[in-house]
């Protein structure tokens, strides 16, 4: 198999363990979070973990500050699960395609709406 077909592999694996353990921290700042991807450099030295995180904006900061707070922890839960020569770095970045979409439709929806005759 080739390195690109094992760091698609690795990074399921840890998007999986990620999606069941952090619904389990117990920091309150953490709201509803969803593991969309996790991309894994080819040396396997660092892992993105793109999110989406219900909330306004106040609530999706303090999930992005008590996921950033509790990468040492999931590391550790990471490492005790998967077998690695080196345990990758973690980096949370939020997804917003989701957001983005939802405005997108937005707009389209104000731009079908009949306008006023003159």
């Amino acid at each position: 198999m080739t390195q690109g077909g094992r760091t698609e592999r690795v990074g399921e694996e840890f998007r999986e363990i990620l999606a069941e353990e952090i619904p389990r921290l117990k920091d309150p700042r953490v709201g509803f979070v969803t593991v969309v991807g996790v991309r894994v450099s080819p040396d396997l030295r660092h892992a993105r973990v793109a999110y989406t995180s219900l909330g306004d904006d106040k609530a999706r900061a303090a999930t992005r500050a008590a996921l950033r707070s509790a990468r040492p922890h999931l590391r550790t839960l990471i490492g005790r699960q998967v077998r690695l020569k080196y345990l990758p770095e973690i980096e949370f970045e939020e997804d917003t395609t989701y957001e983005q979409g939802r405005r997108i439709d937005e707009l389209i929806a104000g731009l079908q709406r009949p306008q006023d005759d003159r």
